[in-house]
Order: structure tokens, then sequence, then C-alpha cells
């Protein structure tokens, strides 16, 4: 019998990041101390607690772990998940159990920031609708169509939310010739300066940007954040970009704004219903580029999650803090010590 149960939580269609059975990268971490991986398809919260309840760990990714199943795990000591976003997990009932949650936050910023990227320059150039111009024999109206738009430097990019990811965004649009503002009520004026960002309150942003790149994570003070008010707010010719999460822009809203010219384009990879559905109206519509929520995917991001995660859960299962946390308050609370690096001092 193993010495460690970690318990897998997929969901019951199955998870499309993931081989069944495959965890050899979690393993590289988890194979030294004796852990048993046990993966489980299941959306019934009770089926799932058959295996889980006196599980050590929980790993989930794409699955979601409500509060009946979190108040009734009798020896959990990490919810783990794979993603930066925790809002499939009930995160204050983890916190009521003294349970800590980790993340992997920082393994796919360069990919989101590209991506974001990409969108951002897409949308303004009206890439996608030029190669449909270009496949469909309309090749002259390409110029007069970008005679419309003026040239990008001297532009102004609005970020809302001011973590990571727009920081990485920031950096790359920079060279662009962009003026850069941001809004984060969670973060310092001066870490904002600092970055050659000015920072404005939220309607500011949305009344003096060019293009809004939303970057704002998904939370009860998030959704549904950028809403009819918000677009009415934007400029006519103005581009909104999200790469963040679905839930925090009212969809019927982006919809209505881009039906009815209050802002001119569009770039998203996330939706509030993942996969789009056929009769989604977006999908209709020639002033918005969609991506299937791909921003954080390479060749590096999956392996480096994968191997992340393992670590994560090693580490609490040898009694220590994990390096990522998002409910850092139950730590100091419990027994596990603080992480601390290798050093030669």
């Amino acid at each position: 019998m193993a010495t460690y149960r970690v318990v897998v939580r997929q969901p019951a269609s199955g998870n499309p990041d993931r081989v069944p059975g495959n965890f050899d990268l979690e393993m590289e971490a988890l194979g030294p101390l004796d852990v048993e991986l046990t993966e489980v398809f299941t959306d019934d919260d009770d089926e799932f607690l058959l295996s889980a309840r006196e599980a050590d760990a929980i790993y989930v990714h794409r699955a979601r772990l409500s509060r009946y199943v979190i108040e009734n795990l009798t020896k959990c000591r990490l919810i783990a998940t794979g993603s930066v976003g925790t809002d499939l997990i009930d995160l204050r009932s983890a916190t009521e159990m003294g349970i800590p949650v980790s993340n992997v936050p920082d393994t796919f910023i360069e990919e989101v920031a590209d991506h974001a990227m990409v969108l951002i320059l897409s949308a303004y150039r009206r890439l996608t609708l030029l190669d449909q111009m270009s496949r469909s024999g309309r090749w002259s109206e390409g110029r007069s169509l970008l005679y419309n738009y003026p040239r990008l430097w001297g532009m102004t990019l609005g970020l809302i939310s001011f973590g990571h990811i727009a920081r990485a965004v920031a950096h790359r649009a920079a060279p662009f010739g962009f003026r850069i503002l941001a809004h984060d009520p969670y973060v310092g004026e001066l870490s904002m300066t600092r970055a050659g960002v000015e920072p404005v309150g939220l309607v500011e942003l949305l009344q003096r940007s060019d293009i809004v790149s939303h970057h704002a994570p998904s939370t009860r003070e998030t959704y549904h954040m950028m809403g009819e008010q918000q677009f009415r707010l934007m400029k006519p010719h103005s581009i909104f970009i999200n790469t963040g999460r679905g839930e925090t822009v009212d969809e019927g809203a982006l919809v209505k704004a881009l039906q009815e010219k209050w802002i001119g384009m569009a770039g998203v990879d996330v939706l509030e219903t993942e996969p789009v559905e056929s009769d989604n109206p977006l999908l209709g519509m020639e002033n918005i580029i969609i991506t299937p929520h791909v921003a954080s995917a390479s060749a590096r991001m999956e392996p480096e999650r994968r191997r992340r995660v393992g670590r994560e859960i090693a580490l609490v299962l040898q009694g220590r803090w994990p390096r990522a946390c998002v409910n850092p308050s139950v730590l100091e609370k419990s027994d596990l010590v603080r992480w601390k690096p290798y050093s030669m001092d």
C-alpha cells in the first residue's frame, strides 16, 4: 500500500489536455515519495468522494470542486490545480477547512502575453478581414479599408488588471509606440509607474483607450465587470481584447457593442460558454477575432505545468508550504513549514 494517495478529478467527458492514466511528469517529483495517483472521471460529487474522501491531496484541472466535496475531505492537505485560475474550486470553503489551494501562476505568462499582442495587432490591422478579402476576390478593398484607421504609433493601450501577464503585455507593447494606461485596485501606483504605465481609474481607462486589453481574473467582484455601461464608455473606433476569463465579460453586452458600433473591433480568446456554441452571434460577425482558449498553449507549457503540480503536491506531502498558494492565510495556521530555497549560507 502506498504511503500517500492523490486523487485526480477529471470531468466525466474527459480532459482534452490529458492522456488518461499518464502522470509520468507529475511522478518525477511524487514517485520518490511513494505516491499513488487515482484518476476519477465523474461529474457526480458523491461518486468522487467514494475515492477522494481520505485522499492526502486532490488534483483538479478543468473540473469543478464544490463546497460539498471539500467539506467531506477528511485528510486532504492540498488542493492543486494546473491552471492560473481557481474559479472552479470553492476557495472560500477550502480556506474555512484550512486546506491550501495551489495553482501555477507563472508557467505560461509569456505565451498569453504573446497571444494578447497577436490579437491587438491583428484586430487593429483587421488581419482576418483582409485575409477573407484576399481569398474572395476583393483584393483592392483591403487598402481602402485601412485608409480608415490611423497609424498604431501614438495610440493609447489600456490594461485592465496589472498582474504578471498584463505587465508582460506592457513590456511588449511599449516599442510599438503605445501610451499605456492600467487599472488595478490591488496594485500600487508606484509599481505601475516603474513599469512605464500610467495608473488610472476604470472609467478613465475606458474613455481614453484606443485599445483595451482585459486581464482580470474570475472572482465574485469581476463577474461581468465589462457590461453595457462599460462598453458604452469606450470610443466608437476602439478595440476590446480579452485573454483573461470569459465570465468577466457580459457576452450579450459585447454582442450589442459590436452590432451597434459602440466599439469598432474585438479579439477574444475566452468566452462565457466554451466550447463556443454554433448559434453564438459572435461567430457571424466580421468585426471580431475569436481563438479557442489557446493563449497559454505551447510545447513548453503543458509539460512544465504538470511538473509544477507534481512539485507542489510533493512539497506539501513532505510538510512544507507550496510555492504558489491562492489562500495563503491558511499556511500560518497549518503544521506546514515555510519553504526555503537551497542556500550555501
